[in-house]
């Protein structure tokens, strides 16, 4: 039984038998509006089309409720046992995880996605400026000499990590 009571017309559509997410609706701040599933969702689909290798089962949870539950779980810093009830089963949700980021999909849909945005912002698809910055991060005595340093101006010993971003950021 969902946690949730399900709104008229806005349940998911889950293939699978007996599972919890086919009368999931959009609850959590994380999860998708319409408005940016719409745009998603056709990209979403191209890239699984282009790098899916028909290996294994097939998916057979919705697509939207595997991408809320992805999102949920980065956004509030869960354990993967931790998804609520009205997501797809923690196990199949990692395991779709698993084989998007092993085969570079979020990379490709973010790429496609910040191509799509320029686009529609009138620029070219590929970025031709970018900003680079650069921060220190305090580390503790015990991190190893090899991996960190020491920053003068700041008088501290930490880590630096650098970013470069196209004018969007």
């Amino acid at each position: 039984m969902p946690v949730y009571p399900v709104a008229a017309g806005t349940a998911t559509v889950c293939a699978s038998p007996g599972c919890w997410c086919r009368d999931r609706r959009p609850f959590y701040p994380s999860d998708l509006t319409d408005e940016q599933w719409e745009v998603l969702e056709p990209q979403a689909r191209q890239v699984m089309r282009a790098l899916t290798v028909a290996v294994g089962r097939p998916m057979v949870h919705d697509l939207r409720a595997m991408c809320d539950a992805v999102a949920y779980v980065v956004k509030n810093g869960v354990e993967w046992r931790a998804l609520p009830v009205d997501f797809p089963p923690w196990e199949a949700v990692y395991a779709f995880f698993e084989r998007w980021n092993g085969r570079g999909l979020p990379q490709e849909l973010i790429r496609r996605l910040r191509e799509l945005l320029r686009r529609h912002q009138g620029r070219k698809a590929e970025p031709t400026a970018c900003i680079v910055d650069s921060q220190i991060v305090k580390a503790h005595d015990t991190v190893a000499r090899a991996t960190s340093g020491y920053h003068g101006g700041k008088k501290i010993t930490g880590r630096g990590r650098h970013i470069a971003v196209d004018a969007e950021g």
